[in-house]
């Protein structure tokens, strides 16, 4: 029987996103310069002419990544923004981050793939797009901790610096999970919030 458009669409999607996974996976872990398109199309198991009707060019695959990458981010940003349980939102976010590091790769290569966009962009434009997400996902959680801090749910401190260090972690853990493969173990899932926990409490 023929295919329905239903199904031409779900063979559409799912091709698509075995390049966008194929293709994030190269750019992070052997660089974008060092990537080229048949490298993609033999990591994703399609041809160079299935993948030329996905993406025209290499460039366009990585801007959407990155396009993906920052939305995620800005929903991550309203999220915080609109959270009413400061320690609870903190405490969610930091078990998904524990669970997607320990078992899949997709946080750690957006998380990378950012990075790599801020350094290899030659555009003022799309570095200063990036520093101001950086800076308004790090404000966010900041603006969080002092909610949390004033419920009396987290430690005293600088919100601003347990923001910062909270996510230099996570950005480091994804860094040494892409670069160790096999031989990383992702620490305990405690030890992510303990920025932020009053003494004798865990999040």
């Amino acid at each position: 029987m023929p295919r329905t458009p239903e199904q031409y669409e779900a063979m559409r999607l799912a091709t698509r996103t075995k390049i966008q996974t194929a293709a994030m996976r190269l750019f992070v872990r052997q660089g974008y310069g060092s990537t080229n398109v048949q490298h993609i199309a033999d990591q994703a198991g399609i041809s160079t002419g299935l993948l030329y009707r996905h993406y025209k060019t290499k460039d366009q695959l990585f801007e959407e990544l990155v396009q993906f990458a920052m939305a995620g981010l800005e929903t991550l940003i309203a999220r915080f923004k609109t959270s009413d349980e400061p320690a609870e939102e903190l405490a969610r976010f930091a078990t998904e981050v524990y669970l997607d590091l320990s078992s899949g790769d997709d946080l750690g290569h957006l998380l990378l793939l950012m990075s790599q966009s801020f350094f290899s962009t030659e555009t003022d434009g799309r570095k200063a797009v990036l520093k101001q997400i950086n800076t308004d996902l790090l404000q966010a959680t900041a603006t969080l901790i002092v909610q949390g801090q004033r419920q009396g749910q987290l430690r005293e401190g600088s919100a601003f610096e347990m923001a910062q260090y909270f996510f230099s972690s996570i950005q480091g853990l994804a860094m040494m999970k892409v670069m160790l493969e096999e031989k990383f173990t992702m620490p305990s899932r405690s030890l992510l919030t303990l920025v932020f926990e009053k003494e004798g409490e865990t999040l």
